[in-house]
């Protein structure tokens, strides 16, 4: 890949020019110390105990394996992978499996990340074209409380932000046994003050084997522009961000493979798999505030395609295997306006939302080595989703505020079969509406302790699809349509308070109950219905800021995920929903010339299947960062990943698939149903050097 290997020429020579001068400089290794507010900020501000804001010195010692697990800063969230490194990942939280994001709102410099009608999965959140070094914050919420939050945010929603502008430009180069090439290059120009207009660029260039015995061949090319002045509150921007990557996947396997030795730990049923996707964008906003109230104006433009080749299941149809590619081709453009009035005790807001999406092809295929063999189906799926919503904020006295939301949402939905024998059946065109109400109590006993009740209604839309069908595309069979809401209920208790100074502690006890988890399912192009669920849990974070440059983050999470009426078998529990979770974080750059950090996150066992028979195994990591400050331009880091080099998986599934041998043997007929597993990766240690001009 000769741009790859030319940036990582230039971004080593980049680095190496600081080292003949460092030996003889003699200026202090004291970095310059940002004080910043910490979660205790939010007394008086939030809505609920389980809501915040992740700032840029957090994150900037936190070791991450994904970029994507900047995610897991958000207290409760686990973040995984199932299959090769440029596919969406694996999101769980509040015990919800939200397999590629069905049920979690996120955006990106105000670019929603989830996409709708997803040639994959509903709400597909790929977020491998995420730059963690440029995220100034993430601001987060969980739960339906918030008038502004539409689509997939039943458990919550994420807000990721990048930086304006840098305080000195960059060059990053980081390395690891298995292949890992990593350069960044990224700097800004103008006033840090914000006072004149910036104009901030970042290169991103990363390829990767991995540990896998089937090498990954990552390869990545990511961008971005920003052109900005002012501030979030009162100022502009102009985002554009490109991305491209392709890749081989080694998709979850059969355990049973694993220990007959007919491949190894890290070994591949098929050898095809993988994919090659884009995603371009163009995003503004415009802010301006006063003591009268605020107005806020974005908009977004994206294109974006994905060619996903895929063998869950083996070889179940024969010796040819089951792979399967999914194609997704699609625009999609929106914005957003804001409007705010300030009178007294009480805060007005009311906003407008729209959002379109035109996905000129949408298919499923029967290939062999990425082959196309034959059409399941191929539509054409346009989808417009417009919003409006209205918030009123009151502070009645200095211990008792309220804040009263409500939300209507609607959708349409057309779907045009362009492919597949029996899909030529389906198509058609949905609408619907749904009105969300909102309440919060807010009750302040003391200075530094809050009580938060939270009730409210939200929804995930499903697929386009899935809501025009008529027939199973593969057999002719009918199939049962989807409403395009599948609507959510959601209440929860919570408190904050800050028992020493630069601690705030939370805890929420809540609930959730999904009125239909009817999926659309991707892999085989119909509509699957699961009933009705039922989830409530606890959740106890903590934030504590001993002292400048150190912070330490600590959560435990406990859910409960049941359908409300058993399925066929008497099984009722939800499958993958994970019931225990427990993290830590610690961010340690004190000023000197050692910095550092650590994420330790504990997941427990989770039922595989609706009975609970047949569970995961529980499963604890660590990764762990060291660096050194050379000069105050200069410095050298370490990430040890998987620091006990625990052989535990990622994700373990139960279902049907077939290997090989299994399938030569002729004892597969209809797939043998079993624990499929995806390894965590071993301990690998990724060095990165960085210097700042």
């Amino acid at each position: 890949m000769q741009r790859s290997s030319s940036l990582h020429l230039a971004v080593t020579a980049a680095l190496a020019l600081p080292l003949a001068a460092s030996a003889d400089d003699t200026a202090p290794l004291l970095k310059e110390i940002t004080v910043t507010a910490g979660h205790g900020a939010l007394l008086g501000v939030a809505d609920s105990a389980a809501e915040g804001t992740v700032g840029a010195g957090q994150l900037a010692g936190r070791p991450l394996l994904r970029a994507a697990e900047v995610l897991e800063t958000v207290p409760g969230m686990i973040v995984t992978q199932h299959s090769g490194d440029g596919k969406a990942n694996q999101y769980f939280l509040r015990g919800f499996n939200l397999d590629h994001g069905s049920d979690f709102a996120t955006s990106v410099a105000g670019v929603p990340v989830n996409i709708v009608s997803h040639a994959h999965g509903q709400g597909y959140m790929d977020l491998n074209f995420l730059i963690p070094e440029l995220v100034d914050s993430v601001r987060y919420r969980k739960g339906v409380y918030a008038a502004e939050d539409g689509d997939f945010a039943t458990t919550g929603t994420a807000r990721i932000d990048y930086q304006r502008r840098l305080d000195a430009p960059l060059a990053e180069l980081a390395a690891d046994p298995h292949g890992f090439r990593r350069s960044l290059l990224a700097g800004s120009s103008g006033d840090p003050s914000g006072a004149a207009p910036a104009l901030l660029g970042a290169l991103e260039l990363a390829e990767n084997n991995g540990p896998w015995d089937q090498a990954e061949k990552l390869r990545k090319v990511n961008g971005l522009l920003r052109w900005s002045e002012g501030g979030a509150a009162n100022g502009y921007s102009i985002t554009a961000q490109a991305y491209r990557s392709h890749w081989n996947a080694t998709e979850h396997v059969p355990q049973r493979a694993i220990d007959s030795g007919e491949i190894g730990r890290f070994g591949a049923l098929s050898g095809g798999d993988g994919g090659r996707t884009y995603r371009y964008s163009l995003s503004g906003d415009w802010a301006r505030s006063d003591d009268a109230g605020a107005v806020r104006l974005s908009a977004y433009l994206a294109h974006y395609g994905l060619n996903l080749f895929s063998s869950p299941s083996g070889f179940i149809s024969g010796p040819q295997g089951d792979q399967h590619e999914q194609e997704d081709r699609r625009k999609l453009w929106g914005g957003e306006l804001q409007r705010s009035w300030q009178a007294g005790l009480h805060e007005l807001t009311t906003g407008l939302q729209l959002r379109r999406d035109q996905a000129g092809t949408l298919g499923l295929y029967t290939t062999v080595n990425r082959q196309r063999t034959g059409t399941v189906r191929q539509d054409r799926v346009g989808e417009t989703e417009a919003a409006i919503f209205a918030e009123l904020r009151s502070g009645w006295t200095s211990w008792l505020r309220t804040t009263l939301g409500l939300r209507e949402d609607h959708i349409r939905a057309s779907s045009t079969a362009t492919g597949g024998l029996y899909n030529l059946a389906n198509g058609g065109v949905a609408s619907a509406s749904q009105a969300s109400p909102k309440l919060a109590v807010v009750l302040a006993p003391s200075a530094r302790t809050e009580v938060y009740l939270n009730w409210g209604y939200g929804f995930h839309s499903n697929d386009a699809r899935g809501a025009t069908s008529k027939v199973d595309p593969a057999e002719g069979a009918p199939v049962e349509k989807l409403g395009l809401f599948a609507r959510a209920n959601g209440s929860e208790l919570g408190l904050r308070t800050e028992p020493l100074p630069g601690w705030t502690s939370s805890i929420t006890v809540w609930r959730l109950a999904l009125a239909s988890e009817l999926v659309f399912v991707g892999d085989e192009g119909v509509t699957e219905p699961r009933g009705a669920s039922r989830r409530r849990g606890v959740e106890w974070s903590n934030y504590f800021r001993p002292r400048d440059g150190i912070v330490i983050d600590a959560d435990l999470a406990l859910s409960r995920a049941r359908f409300r009426t058993p399925v066929e078998g008497g099984g009722d529990r939800v499958p993958n929903a994970i019931p225990f979770t427990a993290s830590l974080g610690v961010s340690a750059d004190p000023g000197g010339p050692w910095f550092g950090g650590l994420h330790a996150r504990y997941i427990g066992a989770y039922a595989l299947e609706e009975t609970g028979r047949e569970k995961s195994h529980p499963l604890f990591t660590a990764n762990v960062r060291a660096g050194y400050r050379f000069s105050r331009s200069l410095q050298l880091s370490a990430d040890i990943l998987n620091l006990f080099n625990r052989a535990g998986n990622d994700i373990e599934y139960w279902g049907a698939a077939c290997s090989r041998k299994e399938q030569a043997s002729g004892a597969c007929s209809g797939g043998i149903d079993g624990r499929l597993v995806h390894p965590v990766e071993p301990r690998t240690v990724r060095l990165t050097l960085r210097n700042t001009f």
